[in-house]
């Protein structure tokens, strides 16, 4: 019987605490080889993430335009405390991507809030057209 991907997550997450994470990759990698599973890799990751940020670790992904200041990453994380109020800790990574035209999308293991200019225009256009209430409902 296939051992189910969230208790492999509760493993993984228990053997961070004590071992490299580079050892640790290769534990899991080792694993999902010999069980056949390399294709779970990705959602196995995003069940650690999620587990994590339910035991008060977030992690986001900050997509935007440009490299991030300092003060950016300081609001990213205020924004962040928004969404999770009971993180004890708020891991950030970095992503830049050229087809961004300015502001940011913050990328959660199972959601994304999009803060982007073009969300911005995107949700400006739609309440031209169609109105306020098709934005809020």
């Amino acid at each position: 019987m296939k051992t189910p991907r969230t208790q492999i997550a509760g493993v993984i997450i228990q053997r961070l605490a004590e071992i490299s994470p580079q050892r640790l990759a290769n534990e899991v990698a080792a694993y999902l080889l010999h069980e056949n599973r390399t294709d779970e890799l990705d959602s196995l990751m995003r069940d650690v993430v999620a587990e994590r940020a339910s035991t008060g670790t977030v992690e986001v992904t900050a997509v935007s335009a440009h490299r991030l200041s300092e003060t950016a990453l300081k609001d990213i994380e205020a924004e962040v405390k928004l969404v999770y109020s009971r993180a004890d800790q708020i891991i950030i990574s970095s992503k830049t991507d050229a087809n961004l035209l300015g502001g940011v999308r913050l990328e959660f293991p199972a959601a994304q809030l999009d803060l982007s200019l073009r969300a911005k225009l995107n949700e400006l256009k739609t309440l031209i057209i169609y109105g306020k209430d098709a934005i809020s409902g």
